[in-house]
């Protein structure tokens, strides 16, 4: 990890505990799940938003204005409001999203959750997805959440990355895996 983004993750998880314990508190994890999930939202669909947080033409006032009065649209908890007025004031809104990432890490280790992506050669039926998650929670013992995604590239089977480990039944590693033995070999 480069050193700005190890600095941003620090900052971020610093913040998002913050939210996470005062939330946790007022018994409003739900809340503070249902502001991160439109946070999330509202940062992917408005450039606007994405500039005044990383825009150093803004300042200080400007930002904690800003996402004071989004705040208040959004119609977000108090800890999630507070926390982020404060980090408008602080010139630390540019770390949103890895806030947003680190309350959600937070909230689903709360709930006992884990995310698994998948990416697969063709979009998971539903019994499919299921089975997965399934399979994936008699292994780890946790509820696991499902990110999927499609890469055709893949020919066939799937990658399933959750946590550190990764699994690649792809047929595409099979055939890199088939070329490489090929190559020792002659």
């Amino acid at each position: 990890m480069s050193e700005p983004a190890s600095i941003s993750a620090s900052i971020a998880g610093r913040y998002a505990l913050a939210i996470f314990e005062l939330s946790r508190e007022e018994n409003a994890l739900a809340a503070l799940e249902a502001d991160v999930s439109a946070l999330s939202e509202a940062l992917a669909g408005s450039a606007e938003l994405r500039e005044v947080i990383a825009s150093p033409v803004y300042t200080r006032d400007q930002q904690a204005a800003a996402i004071g009065a989004l705040a208040g649209k959004m119609g977000l908890s108090d800890p999630m409001s507070n926390g982020l007025q404060l980090m408008g004031a602080k010139r630390r809104l540019f770390v949103l999203p890895q806030l947003l990432k680190a309350l959600s890490d937070l909230i689903a280790d709360e709930k006992g959750e884990v995310t698994a992506d998948v990416t697969s050669a063709n979009e998971l039926s539903a019994a499919q997805a299921k089975k997965l998650a399934e399979v994936l929670k008699n292994q780890t013992g946790k509820t696991v959440k499902l990110n999927t995604a499609v890469d055709e590239s893949l020919i066939g089977g799937m990658i399933v990355k959750l946590g550190s480990r990764m699994v690649d039944t792809s047929i595409r590693s099979k055939l890199a895996s088939l070329k490489n033995a090929m190559k020792e070999v002659g």
